[in-house]
């Protein structure tokens, strides 16, 4: 049953994840890691040390990083944040930045050592920032999440100290359940959520838009809308890997992120859009599907963790699948046996960086919510017992984040091992 406090976390947990971020949100949280130790060291560095995990370089060394004139990688992430970035500004530190900047980028990585670090700590996510300057020295360092700073240093001095991982101020994830999501937006105020969601609405639509009329990358999205029949479920695919095909190809415009990771918000989001467009549905039945995707996109991805070996994209294909079956009018259990049927196809993609072929990646998950929709609809589901499959929604989710969390620990560290074999 929703009550009001369950009603008020779910606001809250909305407005903590759908959130704009530009660029590949782990670059992006090196470059703000950087800004703020530079913030805090208060002059220029003329060394930095940057000690990141393996998730961490798995998803930084392919993507180019926004505003750096094609530049890619942890150097290039660190320096861009170190020379230009903004870190009052966050996930969008490196927004401000303007086409006269972007060469001051490349000078200060020819002034300033830069050395790059592998973390020798079990954290899956972990950026560490150590600054040298002529007077000063200072020390960033953030888990778990992409802006979670839990130690600051400056001159051997702490300013800043926050070490428990259970006072990261975010709302506690374990309320959702696929039922009172359903019954929440149902039921919500749209006055409560519309401008959350009219931002994810305008930006990622914005992004995929420009990923469709412009060359990025793979160009997966516009091989989509050419290789295949053009009907609703192909603009749904095509569309949103447009987005990440701009996304992870340098394109400089913003994306509303959902847990952590804007091609998750751009999966979970752009086919649901899609689907509202080509049936003329309102804008306030939109609204309610699109919570229900995102939500239940935060649901699936809370046990998964923020990196893994498990691609983020399938548990937003699998939310978008159960957006698209609010938005036709699906009721609780078709919603339901949506989601399961979703994961019970594709939960074993794995995650082996942020680069072109996410798009992709994104191209199938949609299609396995998608999948899993028209299935159910037409009689047909698949049942516990069924590989990982449980009896009930929130059983099966249980079960792919045990596989995604603990399961795939080694597949994950093999991942990281044949991607940096060479650097």
């Amino acid at each position: 049953m929703l009550t009001k406090e369950l009603y008020d976390k779910y606001v809250q947990i909305l407005s903590e994840e759908l959130v704009p971020a530009m660029g590949c949100t782990e670059p992006i949280a090196i470059a703000y890691a950087g800004a703020k130790a530079r913030q805090v060291l208060g002059e220029e560095p003329i060394k930095a040390i940057i000690e990141v995990s393996g998730n961490i370089i798995k998803n930084v060394k392919s993507v180019i990083v926004p505003h750096t004139g094609g530049l890619r990688g942890i150097e290039a992430a660190l320096a861009a944040g170190l020379a230009v970035g903004d870190a009052d500004a966050v996930l969008e530190v490196l927004s401000g930045v303007k086409e006269d900047e972007v060469g001051l980028i490349k000078s200060f990585m020819e002034r300033c050592e830069i050395k790059v670090l592998k973390s020798s700590g079990q954290c899956v996510f972990e950026i560490v920032v150590r600054l040298t300057g002529k007077n000063h020295n200072s020390y960033i360092k953030l888990t778990e999440t992409h802006t979670n700073v839990v130690c600051i240093m400056k001159d051997g001095q702490i300013l800043y100290e926050n070490n428990t991982i259970a006072q990261v101020k975010k709302e506690d994830r374990s309320c959702l359940s696929v039922e009172n999501i359903v019954e929440f937006a149902s039921t919500v105020k749209i006055s409560d959520v519309e401008k959350i969601i009219d931002r994810q609405i305008e930006y990622n639509m914005a992004i995929a838009n420009e990923g469709i009329t412009n060359n990025y990358g793979a160009n997966v999205g516009k091989v989509y809308l050419k290789a295949f029949p053009n009907d609703v479920k192909i603009k749904a695919k095509a569309f949103a890997s447009a987005g990440s095909d701009a996304r992870m190809n340098g394109c400089e415009m913003p994306v509303i992120i959902n847990s952590g990771s804007g091609n998750q918000g751009i999966t979970a989001s752009v086919p649901v859009i899609i689907y509202a467009k080509e049936n003329g549905i309102d804008r306030e039945k939109l609204i309610r599907a699109l919570v229900v995707s995102n939500l239940v996109t935060v649901h699936l991805k809370t046990g998964v963790g923020t990196l893994s070996a498990y691609c983020g994209v399938v548990s937003a294909g699998a939310g978008a699948g159960a957006g698209i079956s609010y938005l036709l009018g699906g009721d609780y259990a078709e919603i339901a046996h949506t989601v399961v049927n979703a994961l019970a196809i594709d939960s074993g993609v794995i995650c082996d960086g942020a680069k072109g072929s996410c798009a992709a990646k994104i191209a199938i998950a949609v299609e396995s919510g998608i999948l899993g929709l028209e299935m159910y609809k037409l009689g047909n589901e698949f049942m516990s017992g069924d590989g990982i499959v449980k009896k009930g929604v929130e059983r099966t989710i249980e079960s792919v984040s045990k596989v995604a969390s603990q399961g795939m620990k080694e597949t994950d560290q093999e991942i990281i091992r044949i991607m940096t074999e060479d650097l």
